[in-house]
């Protein structure tokens, strides 16, 4: 697997969360009230303990605190990071009941799961051996996670990933002012040192290796793969040099360096997540003027409120009820002309607006990617999304999913959830269990 390059656009970005020195991380925790029926262990995915970890810092016992967090969730150092937290653990804690500010759940996982890592405390080994093997597609957080499950049950693992790089969009996608490529790549290492782990990446499944040979060489397979492509917008203009997928162009500064000499303006199309994180990178890039443009209005965006206030403080403006009809210029794009829309979402007729940009970004989706699977029998496909049971089983026998391809793209936490899941139910089902 490569390694991400040390000259990459993303390295101009500073943590957007400061992370906490020890007295203020001793300070916070002593603020916890320790519920013993704590909402917040039931707002995370992964069940961490969380008054648990948090009164082991109180303690300053950080190393039983980091152990407590990854029990429970091996890539606790990318979740302190990445995790929505104010609409999970923080946002549950009883403290938001009684006008008090919330226990910053996600500043102290931090400040345990790094100094873990700076420290190179080791927690978790693998379990005898089995001789069972698992295959895993996708490298992403749902799949690393199902792994390492895995090996601590016994179980050999191979995981198949037909990029260079492993770590899904930990590695690729997530906004760099939160987690950057190369700690990402530092989390890859530490949950492939439990050893066992065989990953072999520029192998794409159905291409490279059939299905059918992936079934005589492993007792039991995850599909753990993620979305596909930036959805297209199918208007005039979406060739020009200067128009690109959201997800394809934050990819791209943050493995590698982008130019942006010219560019004054950026428009990027959409309302969700990925739209809000665009702008404010391509802010923190050096684009002085970067607006979103979303065809409702602004407190219907379905990306988090909290990150879109973050954005409107960085001077990023919105421009409500549109909807782009053509990229315009020759050659490269020039501007997005917009027809604007009413309260319902429907044109107003003869009213149009062009937004200059030299850069648009199209933020309004991804390709299911479950399609890739619907020449398997037994596995059933809704919607580009792969169907799964309460045990994250398809209905193919060994065959378990998890993660984005199931999902439909939930938060990385979700992933990991579900490939822990999959691995606890792939053991039963490997050692004789249903």
């Amino acid at each position: 697997m490569l390694k991400p390059a040390e000259k990459r656009a993303e390295t101009v970005f500073d943590d957007f969360k400061t992370s906490y020195d020890k007295k203020q991380a001793l300070v916070e925790a002593n603020r916890c009230l320790f519920c013993s029926d704590a909402p917040c262990i039931k707002a995370c995915p992964t069940s961490i303990d969380i008054p648990q970890f948090i009164r082991k810092i109180a303690t300053d016992n950080v190393k039983a605190s980091a152990r407590t967090i990854f029990e429970s969730n091996v890539l606790g150092m990318s979740c302190a990071r990445v995790c929505p937290v104010e609409t999970l653990c923080v946002g549950d804690c009883v403290y938001n009941e009684m006008g008090v500010p919330p226990i910053q759940i996600g500043k102290l996982q931090r400040y345990s799961t790094d100094k873990a890592f700076e420290e190179g405390w080791e927690f978790f080994e693998a379990g005898p051996d089995t001789g069972k093997s698992v295959a895993l597609i996708g490298a992403g957080p749902a799949s690393l996670a199902a792994a390492h499950e895995l090996r601590r049950l016994g179980h050999a693992c191979t995981i198949y990933e037909k990029r260079d790089y492993v770590g899904g969009l930990n590695t690729t996608g997530v906004a760099p002012y939160k987690l950057r490529a190369d700690k990402s790549h530092q989390e890859v290492e530490w949950v492939l040192a439990i050893g066992g782990i065989d990953v072999k990446t520029g192998v794409e499944v159905g291409k490279d290796i059939s299905w059918a040979d992936l079934e005589k060489q492993h007792d039991a397979v995850f599909i753990g793969f993620g979305l596909g492509v930036d959805t297209k917008l199918g208007i005039p203009g979406e060739d020009l040099d200067g128009v690109h997928g959201a997800v394809d162009y934050i990819e791209r500064f943050k493995l590698g360096e982008v130019s942006l000499d010219g560019v004054e303006h950026c428009v990027v199309v959409g309302g969700g997540n990925t739209a809000i994180d665009a702008v404010r990178e391509v802010h923190g890039l050096g684009v002085p003027i970067v607006s979103i443009a979303y065809r409702g209005v602004e407190h219907k965006m379905s990306g988090y409120v909290h990150e879109w206030h973050a954005a409107r403080t960085e001077s990023i403006r919105g421009v409500w009820q549109v909807q782009p009809i053509a990229f315009e210029g020759e050659g490269k794009v020039t501007g997005v002309r917009c027809q604007c829309l009413d309260d319902d979402k429907k044109p107003i007729p003869g009213k149009e607006v062009t937004l200059p940009a030299q850069l648009a970004l199209v933020a309004i989706g991804q390709a299911k990617l479950g399609e890739l699977l619907s020449g398997l029998d037994g596995i059933e496909i809704e919607r580009g999304r792969v169907i799964v049971d309460e045990s994250g089983a398809t209905g193919r026998k060994g065959f378990y999913a998890g993660g984005d391809c199931a999902n439909g793209g939930k938060e990385v936490v979700n992933g990991v959830a579900e490939g822990k899941l999959a691995a606890r139910s792939m053991h039963d089902y490997m050692m004789g269990g249903s």
